[in-house]
């Protein structure tokens, strides 16, 4: 599977920017896991593709966190099914959805004032809280 990956309508990203391998899958399974090699790693050279924007780069490396190797490499495994084929189309959908997220820009928080009325609120409850901590206390002599 040696064709370009299609995240969505601008943005493809080619085959040379991506390799992957298979080898054999851990856990149980029996003589499937033994002699097939199913397990898919797929990498995706993050750091050198043209594919992505500058920004979109840097959100996709801090949402890819310990995936992303000192290269810029980012590393998807998947084993789920005993299918090579499978495993390494569950991979490339990870990567698409993971660059899907990387192309949203986040909204920047525009900071807010408390209302007045939000602080006389806060400030009624502190008196209140007052008086009750007050009435606790012992009469003075």
């Amino acid at each position: 599977m040696n064709e370009p990956l299609v995240v969505n309508s601008s943005v493809v990203i080619p085959a040379r920017d991506m390799r992957w391998t298979a080898v054999r899958a851990s856990g149980p399974g029996g003589q499937n896991v033994n002699k097939v090699s199913s397990k898919v790693e797929l990498w995706f050279d993050l750091a050198s593709t043209e594919a992505l924007a500058e920004e979109v780069k840097a959100r996709l490396a801090a949402a890819a966190g310990s995936r992303l190797d000192t290269e810029g490499v980012l590393r998807l495994v998947s084993q789920e099914t005993r299918d090579q084929r499978v495993n390494l189309s569950l991979a490339r959908e990870r990567l698409a959805e993971l660059i899907r997220a990387a192309l949203v820009r986040p909204k920047r928080r525009r900071p807010t004032k408390p209302s007045r009325g939000q602080r006389e609120r806060r400030l009624d409850d502190k008196h209140r809280r007052g008086d009750v901590k007050r009435q606790r206390s012992t009469p003075p002599d």
